[in-house]
């Protein structure tokens, strides 16, 4: 089965993999801090780093294994399709701008509610009020940057995504059967409660540690770039 995969795909999902046991190992055997240095942090955190735009999106959660199952069952069911029809290269690169476009966002989500919501968890744990965090924290700017770390994100979900709303664009009419839907639904419409469900999650309050608008930057991303292919007559619309 994994011989007939093609090189991209098959390859992707063994470096995840690979990964993954890495993560599982080595910092019990010895000390390496994998989400440290490969996890993506805020720009403004001690420890970030710009490789984490890239090297994130190759890490996944050690404590369960329905995340990396997920991403990589996805990217088998329809990373092969898209592959036979983009090309080796082209997918690739695809899905690393994807995966990256996705960091890109989680950051700007980040500079835009990181600082507030540091505030408000520092006058719950101070029992005072978030006027007074802000008139510490603007005395000395380090206490932000000090709890920058620990929100990090890690996961292939962002490239996944942008690997199912290709797949939507380039096979609309596909029909495709779902979980509790005892109905085909097509991919258009599959990829579409996809981006609702993201976005009104991601505008919740919900804080369920899953970073929505990084899955909805990948499928942003995605999205132009299968555009301009089409204009371009690379790939065509409809292939199904």
């Amino acid at each position: 089965m994994v011989r007939l995969l093609p090189p991209v795909t098959k390859n992707l999902i063994i470096i995840n993999f690979i990964i993954w046991l890495a993560m599982m190992i080595l910092p019990r055997s010895f000390g390496v801090d994998f989400m440290k240095f490969g996890a993506l942090h805020y720009v403004e955190a001690p420890d970030f780093n710009p490789a984490q735009i890239f090297t994130y999106m190759f890490m996944h959660s050690t404590s369960s294994f329905a995340h990396i199952l997920f991403n990589m069952f996805t990217l088998f069911m329809f990373g092969v399709v898209l592959e036979r029809v983009l090309g080796a290269k082209r997918f690739l690169f695809y899905y690393i701008s994807c995966g990256i476009g996705a960091a890109l966002i989680q950051e700007g989500v980040w500079a835009l509610t990181l600082p507030d919501m540091i505030v408000s968890e520092l006058a719950r744990m101070n029992h005072t009020t978030a006027d007074a965090i802000r008139q510490w924290v603007a005395s000395d700017p380090v206490i932000l940057k000090q709890n920058y770390d620990v929100f990090t994100t890690i996961g292939a979900s962002g490239a996944i995504y942008g690997v199912l709303l290709a797949f939507g664009m380039l096979f609309p009419n596909r029909p495709m059967y779902l979980m509790f839907i005892p109905v085909p639904v097509k991919a258009k419409w599959m990829v579409t409660g996809f981006v609702a469900l993201e976005l009104l999650i991601g505008l919740s309050s919900a804080s369920d540690g899953v970073a929505h608008f990084a899955h909805l930057g990948g499928m942003l991303i995605g999205f132009f770039i299968i555009l301009y292919w089409k204009k371009k007559g690379v790939v065509h619309g409809g292939y199904y």
